[in-house]
């Protein structure tokens, strides 16, 4: 049991259980912006506000491709919503901090060995070179 409990400690796995009900919830967000308002706007020019009503009988099988538009309106919308909403904010933040000037480095490598020693120091620990101290 503890094993178990530990793996849903884990980071990951809470961030993904977090990662799906905000991704569920936006869903319904978005399921609505598309049913009350998207589909009202789009009936303004065409007379009826989802596509669901149009079928085409086909040997006698109805071929409902009205509901497959509505779906590909809805799956555009959404893709939108995510892009512009969560993938272009988290993209800006990453080319900040990747711009971001890195902090100065206290080390330096030893001109004998080529370890990493600290910049004031006198003498490198590992091959005990006589080094000259750097300002830090």
């Amino acid at each position: 049991m503890k094993g178990f409990r530990d793996f849903l400690n884990q980071g990951n796995v809470v961030q993904l259980a977090v990662a799906f009900v905000i991704g569920g919830a936006f869903g319904a967000v978005v399921t609505a912006l598309v049913a009350d308002v998207i589909n009202p706007i789009i009936a303004i020019p065409f007379g009826k506000p989802d596509f669901d009503s149009l079928v085409v009988t086909i040997n006698g099988s109805d071929v409902k491709y009205g509901t497959f538009i509505t779906a590909v309106i809805a799956f555009l919308f959404i893709a939108a919503g995510v892009y512009f909403f969560f993938i272009l904010p988290y993209n800006r933040l990453q080319a900040r901090a990747r711009s971001a000037a890195p902090a100065e480095s206290n080390t330096r490598a030893c001109p004998e060995c080529l370890s990493v020693i600290p910049k004031a120091a006198h003498r490198c620990s590992a091959c005990t070179a006589v080094v000259e101290p750097q300002a830090a």
